[in-house]
């Protein structure tokens, strides 16, 4: 089979590798994929890179996410999956061979029904962005009347975040840094959008709560933005983030959180537990079988070509989702 891997860790033009590998087996348990579409996330290319430690395999197809189509099974698995069509998550966490192939040999439950009305190139945004963004919004149940702020609107998990609290129900809040952005995350249905860089958040945000503040805020940067988020949260508020980059190691303030009652949440959506990676399979498919769902997709790259899919998500100037072709 055609496949992109890695055998060191390092710059993309320099470990990436393309070619023929051995086709993979579906083992007891497993469902063989014909991988059509593998998402890269950021995760994907930090791992590459060396950024999340040593290379943890001899050899690592890489990349989490995908869709396909199921052409074989092994034991123990219904026969009636062959033929269908699927979205797949964790393919390469703690796992050497990941979707960036023909095919990948994946855990059943894995492997999950794409519905009728996704095409393959949403199916692999669903495993991360979409996945993270779903748990971020539902895990404490439903948000319908709720205010919600999702920072970071315009990337490809503050997108489907904006669109999962639309569905539920919500009036939604998001942040941005330009026009552009902007007017990517109106597409999304954010009710309103502030540029923080030319307005102050909290300011804006209780301005448009009339003083109320938000219930929920779904954070792509704990740390960097603690101190506008703070100020905007109700009693008994949730802050759900899943990420810190510029500032990894805040100062919270721990009595103001206290005395409004704030569940600070914190997440990794490769490590949900079994009831929540449920609830999260079956509210994306949910949602997506509703047809509110829209999907952002930046650029479509040919296999052979996924070292620069890689330099596209390192770039960060992207709206949207780098898709994998194969």
């Amino acid at each position: 089979m055609k496949a992109v891997w890695y055998e060191a860790t390092g710059a993309a033009q320099d470990v990436l590798g393309f070619g023929d590998l051995p086709q993979p087996v579906a083992g007891p348990g497993e469902v063989l994929v014909r991988v059509k579409t593998s998402g890269v996330n950021p995760s994907d290319v930090k791992s590459r890179a060396g950024l999340r430690g040593p290379i943890p395999f001899p050899r690592v197809i890489p990349h989490s996410d995908g869709a396909g189509t199921i052409e074989a099974v092994g034991e123990g698995v219904d026969t009636s999956r062959n033929g269908e069509r699927v979205w797949i998550w964790n393919a390469a966490w703690r796992r050497a061979f990941g979707t960036c192939s023909e095919l990948v040999a994946i855990p059943s439950a894995q492997a999950v029904p794409l519905p009728d009305n996704t095409g393959f190139d949403a199916g692999a945004c669903l495993g991360i962005p979409a996945s993270t963004a779903y748990h971020g919004v539902f895990s404490d149940g439903t948000v319908e009347g709720q205010t919600i702020l999702v920072t970071g609107g315009a990337g490809a998990v503050g997108h489907y975040a904006i669109q999962f609290a639309k569905y539920g129900g919500a009036q939604v809040i998001t942040t941005v840094s330009g026009d552009t952005k902007a007017a990517h995350a109106k597409t999304a249905g954010a009710d309103h959008v502030i540029n923080y860089k030319t307005e102050s958040v909290h300011e804006k945000v209780l301005d448009l709560t009339h003083g109320a503040g938000v219930d929920r805020v779904i954070e792509v940067e704990f740390g960097g933005n603690l101190a506008e988020i703070a100020p905007v949260l109700k009693a008994g508020a949730v802050i759900a983030t899943y990420g810190s980059m510029a500032a990894p190691n805040p100062a919270i303030p721990f009595y103001d959180l206290m005395f409004k009652n704030v569940t600070l949440k914190m997440y990794l959506v490769y490590l949900l537990s079994e009831a929540a990676r449920k609830q999260t399979v079956e509210g994306v498919n949910a949602a997506l079988a509703s047809g509110k769902i829209s999907h952002a997709i930046a650029k479509r790259v040919p296999l052979k070509e996924t070292a620069r899919a890689h330099e596209l998500v390192e770039a960060t100037s992207e709206m949207g989702n780098i898709i994998i072709e194969i």
